[in-house]
């Protein structure tokens, strides 16, 4: 597929070519390439995700989470998506929504309430887009910052791209997303195919063609592959490890790059206890797979044994992935910045 890793190299390009508002520091116009400390497929830096905007400090998947993370530079915004009773895009993770919203305390939705997937709550397939639209964002951390709660609405994917255009507007650039299509086979069991949905938003923005700044990632393979003839943008296919619904569908990386351009892996396929590869990115790159591995976090354990999250940040540069999942955006560009600086 020459032509889709045309767009993807394209893609990384756009993205590290100053999209991002950060000031990075200004190298020596006679700076040999060799000098950039990364070893990334296309030799560019490696890109910032924000993962639900920055969703360690403000509730996740809300217009000032994803302001904030690109004011402190991130590189790329990504939102999840499930499905509304009615059929539209919804930037949420879970498919619940009693510990990401305001949702307990409306008692006009209380009889919403019901089992689905062994858990008794409130369920976004439930209600249609203009109700969930009026239900506002909590964090769903519990150590995190609360005092941000019932401040910012739910937003559809169609608010979120809108908002992107805002921002592409004010600072007269380009802004890359990469939506995560969640539970795309569970939705199409209950009627709601999340697939022409996504491609009839995306048709309709005019974001469906190969120059578009959009790559799509979701963890189920099948609905990839049915996806793959209908868009010529990359497509990502997340990996967790062994566990169910995580396991690439029992796919190897030789048959994901049949028909995907970028691997999604849990940064503990990526990194031994000690630091060292495993050589999953080695793998993968030798298969022309970008990698965008998930998820940084300064507030929780690293997979490095004894290390902190910035030792954690510095190992997965310093292996050339291509681009790093985080919920503190500011804290990776720090990283990378002090590494470019050899520090």
């Amino acid at each position: 597929m020459p032509f889709l890793r045309t767009s993807l190299a394209t893609f990384a390009a756009l993205v590290l070519a100053g999209c991002s508002p950060a000031s990075e520091p200004e190298a020596p116009e006679t700076q040999p390439e060799a000098a950039i400390p990364f070893p990334t497929l296309t030799g560019e830096l490696p890109a910032i995700v924000a993962h639900r905007g920055a969703s360690g400090y403000l509730p996740e998947h809300t217009l000032p989470a994803f302001q904030l993370a690109f004011d402190q530079g991130a590189d790329i915004l990504e939102p999840d998506l499930m499905v509304s009773r009615d059929g539209v895009l919804i930037v949420r993770h879970d498919p619940y929504l009693s510990t990401s919203s305001d949702v307990a305390d409306r008692p006009e939705f209380a009889d919403r309430r019901r089992e689905l997937m062994g858990r008794e709550d409130w369920w976004v397939i439930d209600f249609t887009a203009e109700e969930l639209q009026s239900l506002n964002a909590r964090q769903v951390f519990e150590d995190r910052p609360q005092e941000y709660n019932d401040q910012f609405p739910i937003m559809t994917f169609g608010d979120f791209l809108d908002m992107v255009d805002g921002m592409q507007a004010r600072c007269n650039c380009d802004i890359p997303v990469e939506p995560e299509i969640k539970l795309p086979a569970e939705h199409a069991a209950m009627g709601l195919d999340p697939l022409p949905i996504l491609i009839a938003e995306l048709e309709a923005r005019g974001l469906n063609t190969e120059d578009s700044l959009v790559i799509i990632q979701s963890f189920d393979a099948p609905f990839l592959e049915r996806l793959r003839p209908l868009t010529p943008l990359p497509l990502a296919m997340l990996h967790y490890g062994d566990a169910p619904g995580g396991d690439m569908n029992g796919y190897s990386l030789e048959q994901i790059a049949e028909f995907a351009d970028a691997i999604g892996p849990y940064k503990g396929l990526l990194l031994n206890p000690d630091g060292s590869s495993t050589g999953y990115v080695e793998r993968a790159h030798a298969l022309g797979l970008v990698v965008h591995t998930w998820t940084h976090r300064d507030d929780r354990p690293s997979v490095i044994e004894g290390g902190t999250s910035d030792d954690e940040l510095r190992a997965l540069f310093a292996l050339g992935v291509d681009g790093v999942f985080t919920d503190f955006p500011d804290t990776a560009v720090r990283i990378r910045d002090e590494m470019l600086r050899g520090e």
